[in-house]
């Protein structure tokens, strides 16, 4: 079974693609995808953690603003989990849409966890990309990611229970 996501981003960048779903539980949808047409890896501390060709499992939680993607290397080594903070996420029937609020969390094997992209969001709100309020609300959701992680409450549970080979 194929899940259709449009996956959105202000101003105006959409993807667009079919995932081949591995998990469809209502309200969370399990997908498997491969990182492709990105300009180059991204880099956090140092260390290159996702590029062309790496492999994800992702985790679609409707109603909720966050998506979690498990991050493989080519030869199957999990990477760390990529974390987008997002307006919403919404299905309706085999699609699936979400609205990026530009800010991502990455969280190591080892627990270590680094907040992404907060120059890209300054910048949608100094460009009238998008209002205050929605910068504070991402900053609001990141930080309540960021609190759970700590206290050993994030991921959910379910994030353990598949792997990109299942």
């Amino acid at each position: 079974m194929k899940i259709h996501l449009l996956y959105r981003r202000l101003p105006n960048r959409l993807l667009e693609r079919d995932d081949e779903v591995v998990a469809d539980l209502g309200d969370v949808i399990v997908a498997r995808s491969r990182f492709e047409g990105m300009l180059a890896p991204l880099r956090v501390n140092g260390v290159e953690v996702i590029k062309n060709g790496y492999h994800m499992l992702y985790f679609a939680f409707i109603g909720e603003n966050y998506d979690i993607l498990k991050v493989y290397g080519e030869n199957g080594e999990f990477k760390g989990l990529y974390i987008d903070v997002l307006a919403y996420t919404r299905r309706e029937g085999n699609t699936l849409e979400m609205l990026d609020l530009f800010l991502d969390i990455f969280v190591f094997p080892s627990g270590e966890t680094f907040l992404l992209d907060e120059d890209e969001l300054e910048m949608a709100l100094n460009y009238g990309v998008i209002d205050k309020e929605t910068f504070d609300f991402a900053y609001r959701v990141a930080r309540e990611i960021l609190e759970k992680i700590k206290r050993k409450e994030f991921p959910p549970d379910i994030v353990w229970e598949y792997d990109w080979r299942d």
